[in-house]
């Protein structure tokens, strides 16, 4: 039986599917975390689209050092390669299966087995804008650039590493919203104002903020042992932050305690956006 370091026992969750992986690692994810006390070894098995396939990852689930049956979560519309996976003694989750009867029963005709459809749901543009709200949030990250904010959905404001970069990228590449992150350090304080750059957008600011405690741990790990992660420098930007948030009436939330995911869906209901 397979135990982490602290001794509790682990699962081997996978996520199947005969496409990318990203909808069942998604909606896998989910699931798993309504249950934070159990512990989970995750595997990603794109393109699961043969028997053969099927049959090959069926190996590995039976390999598996865990004591429990691994729980495969599947986005497989193949009948034929759901049976493989049914048959394995694995608990089979199909994230897909039920929804889809509802749809058939509902729409009176059959769902395509073709590949890959779900991932080209929507037409073109929308695929295209998500590609171009990645674009620009890279260019855009950081403060590297301060070209075009006036077509910026959101600006996010926050000092170095409270989480800016993986919100921003989140929000593009799941929403297609033009988000540029701007890092507030020590010269943007001596002002009750926001910073120059971003004065004239304060309506499309959002702030974040996070513990002392947290910022140091994880200024810790990129820089140890300087003044940048040290808990005294951390409490004083988090503060200095929160103030400048509250004087200027930006929005903010605490990241150390949300995911991505829950950060994202506070700042477009906050910010009223739209995807």
């Amino acid at each position: 039986m397979l135990r982490d370091d602290s001794g509790a026992e682990v699962r081997d969750a996978y996520f199947v599917s005969d496409s990318t992986g990203i909808t069942a690692e998604t909606l896998g994810n989910a699931l798993l975390a309504n249950f934070p006390g159990a512990r989970f070894r995750r595997h990603t098995v794109p393109f699961v689209d043969s028997v053969d396939g099927a049959r090959a990852v069926i190996g590995d689930l039976r390999v598996s050092p865990a004591g429990a049956a691994p729980i495969v979560f599947t986005t497989v519309k193949s009948a034929q390669i759901l049976a493989e996976f049914h048959a394995s003694g694995a608990v089979v989750i199909d994230l897909l299966g039920g929804h889809l009867r509802e749809l058939e029963a509902s729409l009176g005709s059959a769902a395509s087995e073709q590949l890959g459809q779900y991932h080209g749901v929507g037409d073109m543009e929308r695929y295209f804008a998500r590609m171009r709200a990645v674009e620009y949030a890279i260019e855009h990250d950081d403060g590297q650039s301060m070209r075009a904010l006036d077509i910026a959905d959101v600006i996010i404001i926050a000092p170095s590493r409270c989480g800016k970069t993986p919100t921003t990228m989140y929000l593009a590449l799941q929403y297609g919203l033009l988000v540029a992150n701007y890092p507030l350090t020590d010269d943007d304080f001596p002002s009750d104002g926001l910073p120059a750059t971003v004065e004239r957008f304060a309506s499309k600011c959002f702030g974040l903020t996070t513990t002392p405690l947290r910022l140091s741990q994880v200024r810790h790990e990129r820089r140890p042992d300087t003044v940048y992660s040290s808990l005294a420098q951390c409490t004083l930007e988090i503060r200095r932050a929160e103030d400048l948030y509250r004087r200027n009436r930006v929005p903010f939330l605490n990241s150390s305690t949300k995911s991505v995911e829950e950060m994202s869906a506070v700042i477009m209901q906050s910010m009223r956006l739209r995807s």
